[in-house]
């Protein structure tokens, strides 16, 4: 969100926001209020959520039903910041569901069948994974990785390596050109422009996919390691069942070149890439809250916010 911080009025929203962002004037920030599924900024958030209640156009005196998808790693002082965030915003309850139950729905997994399933989520704050059978949980992992971290290593590869200083907008776009995390084509090249710290001068550096995938191998290490964990957690019959079924990738960060190879290569199981990966979260939402009585055993409580055994 683009927030004027002298009257804190709101500019701009989602797309139009991320533009700004290294252009903006000095009276407007450029904010997350919601990073890696914890409020950062409650006024701000509230102001969020009531603006897109506003785009709804509700009758007045309208009672929503509202149902937020969060990581499985929040505490429950963190869940309870977001649950008062919206309930201050929006007349009527307000329900939450793991994010990797809302991408499971979303990418139309059997989650509520006798066979098992696993859905990786890789967000921009967080990557959820978890495998799901008979409407429950058996095995997750929340970490705090995601694509932002990725963009950020981008971001201070180019300071160390090249002295060269970009944005958060051209250290995304240098992910999606040339970025991966298993080689490719490697013969591709991309021309970076960005400030020379030393002379302040703006300069030109060429960098190569090789470049990329060293810079950002940490945080690949970090998702695959959660989705080993998770494996480890799971019974034999279930495990058979993932030699069938695979794994669903979902989120932003799934269309990463070379990530579901990555992934096959190092857990031995097929990697699935889901039509619609950045979708599926808000679409497994709407269908708990169009199918209510059907899944709302997903939703969560004060006792199902207490994780199982080789949850994390």
């Amino acid at each position: 969100m683009a927030v004027d911080f002298k009257t804190q009025n709101v500019l701009k929203v989602g797309y139009e926001a991320w533009e700004m962002i290294g252009r903006a004037p000095k009276s407007v920030s450029v904010v997350r209020p919601l990073q890696r599924g914890v409020i950062t900024d409650f006024d701000i958030a509230q102001k969020m959520i009531r603006l897109l209640l506003k785009r709804l156009r509700l009758p007045r005196f309208t009672r929503c039903r509202v149902l937020v998808c969060v990581p499985g790693s929040l505490t429950d002082v963190e869940t309870r910041a977001v649950e008062e965030a919206v309930k201050s915003s929006a007349i009527g309850s307000v329900d939450l569901i793991e994010q990797s139950v809302a991408a499971a729905l979303g990418s139309g997994m059997p989650i509520d069948e006798p066979v098992g399933s696993m859905i990786i989520d890789v967000g921009g704050g967080t990557t959820e994974t978890a495998v799901l059978s008979l409407g429950g949980v058996v095995s997750s992992k929340s970490i705090k990785v995601g694509g932002y971290d990725i963009d950020h290593n981008i971001q201070s590869y180019l300071r160390r390596e090249h002295a060269i200083a970009v944005g958060d907008r051209t250290a995304e776009e240098i992910k999606i050109a040339i970025g991966s995390a298993f080689p490719m084509d490697d013969t591709l090249k991309a021309q970076v422009k960005g400030r020379h710290l030393l002379t302040g001068i703006p300069e030109t550096v060429t960098l190569t996919p090789e470049e990329i995938r060293w810079a950002i191998d940490e945080q690949i290490r970090a998702i695959l390691e959660s989705a080993i964990y998770c494996l480890e957690g799971v019974p034999g019959e279930l495990a058979n069942d993932l030699i069938e079924t695979g794994i669903s990738l979902v989120g932003g960060g799934s269309l990463l070149l070379g990530l579901d190879r990555r992934l096959q290569e190092d857990t031995g199981l097929k990697v699935n890439l889901v039509s619609s990966p950045l979708e599926c979260v808000v679409l497994g939402a709407g269908r708990a809250l169009e199918n209510f009585d059907k899944f709302k055993h997903f939703f969560l409580t004060n006792s199902k916010r207490l994780r199982p055994a080789r949850s994390s």
